[in-house]
């Protein structure tokens, strides 16, 4: 996704959006192990396979690091909201009294 359309996005978007390709990469994980475990590959084959595995692997990782950052984020976010609203709160009743 480019960076554009990343800043676009709202942070929870970011993270559903990076929650389904980790999902998918997860698949692809399961898949590739059920075909390296199951079937009789060649050792071509086999070897290719090895490969996707650590590709997808790496890239599960790295979905995983920017989740992690991601959901940090989000975190600071929902605390800004909180301290925003306590304030509007403490304002309106001084305003009130």
């Amino acid at each position: 996704m480019s960076e554009k359309r990343q800043d676009s996005l709202s942070v929870a978007q970011q993270v559903d959006h990076l929650e389904d390709k980790l999902l998918h990469c997860r698949e692809a994980l399961e898949d590739i192990d059920f075909k390296l475990r199951r079937e009789d590959l060649t050792l071509k084959r086999r070897e290719s396979l090895e490969k996707q595995k650590s590709l997808l692997a790496m890239q599960a990782e790295a979905y995983e690091k920017e989740l992690k950052i991601l959901h940090q984020e989000n975190r600071k976010i929902v605390a800004l909201s909180a301290a925003v609203v306590l304030l509007v709160v403490v304002i309106y009743t001084c305003w009130t009294m």
